[in-house]
């Protein structure tokens, strides 16, 4: 019932095809050294996880101004949500984690 009449967006759905497009077109890049797992030495001394942030263990569960993207890739948004339903207050949350990584970065 819920879902019959809960308010309607397709935002994930487009951002999901975005994203998908942008590989298409930019091809894949290698994944940062911070985000790598380094479950051997040699990893650990290729810097391979060095500096990484757990997000659980920052205040409020977000790492404020860390970056997930690519090196050499500027960060973009793909997800826009629309402004109803709870998409209005995964919008205000967006925003403010958004002013919170301007503010640290």
């Amino acid at each position: 019932m819920y879902l019959a009449i809960a308010p309607k967006s397709n935002a994930v759905y487009k951002a999901y095809n975005e994203a998908r497009a942008l590989v298409r077109k930019d091809g894949t890049r290698p994944v940062p050294l911070h985000l790598r797992n380094a479950p051997t030495r040699l990893m650990k001394d290729l810097g391979y996880g060095k500096d990484y942030r757990y997000a659980h263990d920052e205040e409020g569960g977000f790492a404020a101004g860390e970056t997930y993207f690519p090196e050499g890739m500027a960060p973009k948004e793909f997800y826009r949500p629309v402004e109803r339903g709870t998409e209005i207050r995964i919008a205000d949350k967006l925003r403010e984690l958004r002013a919170l990584n301007r503010k640290t970065g």
